[in-house]
């Protein structure tokens, strides 16, 4: 008989049969058997650390489920929650000692200006505030410690994180997820048989100054106020409230100030909402305790049904717009952490569409519409001192962070990224006037909550002012995508008009080269060190910002002699140089090729700028390649992801792909697939999701260009509700690494060039057309 079972049951019937154990028929084939689901996370064993934890989020909250069975602990945050307070940073009469430091670059004396820099024209404070860790939520299930059948997943489809598990006949299941329509976390804990459900819920913060309080008969809170010392010194001021909410079916609750205890319900829902003091990065006056109760009304007199009913069509509203499938292996059904241990080298494609897919699921979950951008760690962070403060580095991290954005049609999630760039518009306005005595805005590399625009930790590499002009391009590709007039008109062009207006009064005569150059200066090359003038990368991205302006303003109509000004200044703005090994030049002046440092700053006119193409500038595009070569394929998680990018503008899938195998390791990826620099930063999980969508599509040249880097790895596959600059939807399919359809959808009714290899076909489209194109010879269907 034993002969005819399935193979996996016949060897887990014989580990019975000829061991000494103690573990039940379940618990060895319990953690075998993937849950449903077609992007799913899930793991045989709860999480021990944060980094194994599954995120869950809804912009202005993040939750980190951990799924163990006695003592479950769901650590969250409020987006708003930050050390320090109100502040300017600002250092009245820095500029004074601009032409100086200038003069001292010039002449060769970096030491010398970076003293005269560090002491009269850095920020003041030095140091920039951290995000800060909200509270944790902790449930106590007594007499559940020894479980089987245990499987926890976070379901990338519903948004859903779920633990499901068996403890003697019964079976416990929770659900937990974040609600953006109600601004709440939802945890719903059921079990199988009535009267089971027993367990105690606390609140508890890593911040000294709080304490845990019952509200009501079904209300417990955790109050207080931020007690981390920011990095500056600055005192902590913003005040927080946290309130969970339970309902029972069955059984009893008791609230006390110790908790909240649950005794035999057949099922409990426990709705929880947080708020601060933040009313805007210069007003923290706002009630805590009013916000949090107000949030908590938004989900009276919903069933929990209701909720989750909700929640999950918002999600998949988002979610869904994207399909992407390369491919299925058995090795898709393992552990995800298993699954990351073997990918490289191994045969997982459906890995690399998952990888895909957590990345727009952490946009969703991180930046919503009325939240604050995603930071350093999107939303997620349990540490009072996190990494780099947590915060918005804008030499790369930030705007990594919304490259897939339009790409991967969620335009929307960008939003609160703009809202930042208008607060630092006003903030940058003023640092523009007391550092350069230039009219427009300016940011350097790093800003947080309370908007801080000037330059900070050290001269000789805190002076770096163009981290404004590179948050901007994203109002750029805004326009290009969705053809927002609108947009451009009210939000747009008068912070791209204004980021330019303190370039055109920055920029300086090159005295060295005598071709009438303009150069930046004093700035870096970000992450090199040392500060100089004319970085490679301050110019290319100037150069982006004054072209993206010059055409907006024709779009609109308006400002013709500024666009005039503008275009004469883009055109003498120091050019890209080729340098002694063939790489392209970091500096101006000098040049280091060299090396295997993981920033590639003078890249970024291969990517994510679009000045260094294939066709447009062949040298150059060589340099680059060359550049990329000398760096290595290391680095940090971020550095991975934008190489992925590099290699694939470079139409080298198979280089691409290696970056990415490279990224997926133990290394390089933590268990629930959170990039790992290490420590965690999110922006590599970006990174990956743009460089597998540039694979597979790429726009940025002027025509729509059809598997431009597809790997060998991945050479068959389809992908559906990808975005293309110009207003335009595709569906591709393809096989044995050639194009078999691609359904074109116009949003605008613009023209179109649609390009694969060396064949093209230029497209007159109607807004709300549909166009099939099939074959590599790409023929109208």
């Amino acid at each position: 008989m034993l002969t005819k079972l399935p193979k996996s049951v016949l060897l887990a019937v014989i580990f019975i049969l000829f061991t000494d154990t103690a573990l039940s028929f379940a618990q060895i084939t319990g953690r075998t058997q993937p849950p449903a689901g077609k992007w799913l996370l899930w793991y045989g064993q709860p999480a021990e650390k944060w980094e194994e934890a599954l995120p869950i989020g809804n912009g202005h909250m993040g939750g980190m489920v951990f799924g163990r069975v006695g003592k479950e602990r769901i650590q969250f945050n409020e987006d708003t929650l930050w050390a320090g307070h109100p502040m300017d940073y600002q250092n009245p009469g820095a500029h004074n000692y601009l032409q100086e430091i200038r003069e001292l670059l010039f002449a060769g004396k970096q030491r010398e200006a970076e003293k005269l820099a560090g002491d009269h024209f850095m920020g003041v404070p030095l140091r920039q505030c951290a995000f800060q860790p909200f509270a944790d939520l902790n449930l106590e299930f007594p007499g559940h410690e020894a479980a089987s059948d245990y499987a926890r997943s976070l379901d990338l489809d519903d948004a859903i994180a779920r633990t499901v598990y068996r403890v003697g006949e019964v079976s416990f299941s929770r659900e937990i997820f974040a609600s953006y329509p109600r601004r709440a976390m939802v945890v719903r804990i059921t079990a199988n048989r009535p009267g089971q459900v027993t367990f105690k819920a606390t609140l508890t913060s890593l911040h000294k100054q709080s304490e845990q309080l019952a509200i009501d008969d079904h209300t417990l809170a955790i109050r207080g106020q931020v007690t981390h010392t920011a990095e500056n010194s600055e005192e902590s001021r913003l005040r927080f409230e946290g309130r969970l909410q339970v309902r029972t079916e069955g059984g009893q609750a008791e609230i006390t100030n110790e908790g909240i205890s649950i005794t035999k319900a057949n099922a409990v829902t426990l709705i929880l909402t947080a708020a601060t003091s933040y009313n805007n990065y210069q007003d923290i006056s706002g009630d805590p305790a009013a916000k949090a109760a107000e949030l908590m009304q938004r989900s009276d007199g919903m069933a929990y049904q209701a909720l989750k009913t909700e929640h999950v069509a918002d999600h998949q509203r988002l979610f869904r717009r994207v399909d992407i499938d390369l491919g299925r292996t058995p090795a898709a059904d393992k552990e995800t952490d298993q699954r990351i241990q073997a990918f490289k080298g191994g045969d997982d494609p459906q890995l690399a569409a998952l990888y895909f897919q957590f990345g727009r699921y952490l946009l969703i979950a991180c930046s919503r519409p009325g939240s604050q951008p995603g930071n350093l760690q999107g939303v997620w962070n349990d540490k009072l001192s996190p990494p780099w403060g947590c915060k918005y580095t804008i030499n790369i991290n930030t705007e990594m962070n919304y490259w897939p954005a339009e790409m991967t049609n969620l335009s929307e999630c960008t939003e609160p990224l703009f809202d930042l760039i208008e607060d630092c518009s006003h903030a940058g306005a003023l640092t523009a006037k007391n550092f350069y005595n230039a009219r427009g805005w300016v940011i350097h590399h790093n800003t947080e909550i309370w908007r801080g625009t000037a330059p900070i930790n050290a001269s000789n590499h805190g002076i770096w002012p163009t981290g404004g002009a590179w948050l901007a391009q994203h109002l750029w590709w805004h326009y290009q995508y969705t053809g927002d007039k609108e947009f451009l008109r009210r939000r747009g062009y008068p912070l791209l008009k204004s980021a330019s207006e303190f370039f055109v009064d920055y920029l300086v005569d090159d005295p060295v080269n005598g071709k009438g150059w303009l150069v930046s200066g004093p700035s870096n090359s970000p992450e090199r060190g040392g500060l100089v003038m004319g970085p490679t990368m301050d110019h290319q991205i100037i150069r982006y910002l004054f072209a993206a302006t010059a055409e907006a303003a024709r779009v609109l109509e308006v400002d013709a002699d500024f666009r005039a000004t503008l275009l004469a200044m883009h055109g003498r703005i120091a050019p890209n140089q080729v340098g002694k090994a063939g790489q392209l030049k970091e500096w101006l002046y000098t040049e280091d090729p060299f090396t295997d440092h993981r920033h590639i700053s003078h890249l970024w006119g291969l990517h994510p700028g679009e000045e260094i193409t294939r066709d447009g500038t062949p040298e150059l595009y060589a340099a680059a390649r060359k550049s990329l070569e000398l760096r290595g394929d290391g680095g940090t998680g971020w550095s991975m992801g934008w190489k992925i990018n590099c290699w694939a503008r470079l139409h080298d899938g198979d280089h691409a792909y290696l970056m990415l195998s490279n990224q997926l390791t133990p290394q390089k990826t933590y268990p629930n697939l959170f990039d790992a620099h290490p420590p965690f930063q999110i922006d590599g999980n970006f990174g990956a999701t743009s460089g597998i969508g540039e694979m597979i599509m790429q726009s940025h040249t002027g025509r729509i260009e059809l598997l431009p880097a597809l790997p060998a790895a991945l050479a068959s596959g389809r992908i559906s509700g990808l975005c293309a600059r110009g207003g335009f939807e595709l569906d591709l399919v393809w096989e044995d690494g050639q194009l078999v359809t691609v359904d074109i959808r116009s949003k605008l009714g613009n023209p179109c060039v649609v390009a694969c290899g060396d064949k093209s076909v230029r497209l007159k489209t109607r807004a709300g057309q549909s166009i099939l194109l099939e074959g590599p010879d790409l023929k109208i269907k």
